[in-house]
C-alpha cells in the first residue's frame, strides 16, 4: 500500500507539472522587480534538487535500506514526489515574456514538445516505469552484475529522460520569465546531476557502466554531448 500510494504521487506530480507548466507558468506576469522571485525560485528548486541527488548517493540509499528494507526506492519516490509538487505550486511569477511566437514556427516548437514528452515515456518504459515510481521491491542485498540497456533511446544517448526534459521545456512557442527562470534552474540542475550519477554509477565495482559508456558515447545529444 505505502508503494502504491507513492507511486499514485509519483505520476500526479509529473501530471501536475505539466499542467503548471503549460498554464499557469505561461501567464505574462507583472510588475518591476523580479530579483525577489527569482532568488526564491532558485533556493525552492535547490531543496528539492539536493534531495533529488544526495538521496541517490549509495551511501544514503544504504543507511535508509537498513532501516526501511524493500521500501527504500519508494521512500525515494514519496518525498521528490512531495517537493516536486511544491515547487510547482510554489513557484513565484516572474515579470516579463521573452519572446511570443504564432503560426507555423509555433507548430514546430509545439511539435518539439511532443516529441521530449514521447522522449521521456519511451525512455521511463525502457528503463522500467515500475522502479522509477517505486513499485518494485528494492534489493540493497543484491550485488550481481549490473547490464546497461542499449536499445531504444538508451542506445542513442545514456540520459534520454533528462534529453527529453531539455525538448519539453524549452522549445515553447510563448517563453515567459516564469517558465525562462523554471527551464533555466532544471536544466542547469541536470547539466550538474549527470557527471555526478555518472561517477556513482562508475564506482560499481563490476564495471558495467564503463562498458556503458564506451558502446554509447554521448550523454545528451547524439553528436554534440
Amino acid at each position: 500500500m505505502f508503494r502504491w500510494a507513492g507511486a499514485i504521487l509519483f505520476f500526479a506530480s509529473l501530471a501536475y507539472f505539466l499542467f503548471t507548466y503549460l498554464t499557469t507558468f505561461g501567464i505574462a506576469a507583472t510588475g518591476a522587480s523580479s530579483a525577489a522571485a527569482v532568488t526564491w525560485n532558485v533556493a525552492l528548486f535547490t531543496i528539492f534538487a539536493l534531495h533529488h541527488s544526495v538521496f541517490a548517493r549509495t551511501g544514503i540509499r544504504a543507511w535508509v535500506s537498513r532501516r526501511c528494507p524493500a521500501l527504500e526506492r519508494s521512500i525515494y519516490v514519496w518525498v521528490a514526489s512531495a517537493l516536486f509538487i511544491g515547487v510547482c505550486a510554489l513557484w513565484r511569477p516572474v515579470p516579463g515574456v521573452v519572446w511570443s511566437i504564432s503560426g507555423p514556427a509555433a507548430w514546430g516548437l509545439w511539435a518539439l514538445q511532443v516529441a521530449g514528452v514521447w522522449l521521456t515515456l519511451r525512455s521511463a518504459r525502457a528503463l522500467d516505469v515500475r522502479g522509477l515510481a517505486g513499485l518494485a521491491p528494492s534489493r540493497a542485498g543484491d550485488t550481481g552484475p549490473i547490464e546497461f540497456k542499449t536499445s531504444g533511446p538508451y542506445g542513442w544517448v545514456r540520459h534520454p529522460i533528462y534529453s527529453g526534459w531539455f525538448l519539453m521545456v524549452l522549445p515553447t512557442p510563448v517563453m515567459t520569465m516564469t517558465r525562462l527562470v523554471f527551464a533555466v534552474v532544471s536544466c542547469a540542475y541536470l547539466l550538474i546531476a549527470i557527471p555526478l550519477e555518472e561517477r556513482t554509477m562508475r564506482a560499481s565495482p563490476d564495471g558495467g557502466y564503463d562498458r556503458y559508456m564506451r558502446k554509447v558515447r554521448w550523454r545528451l545529444v547524439p553528436g554534440l554531448y
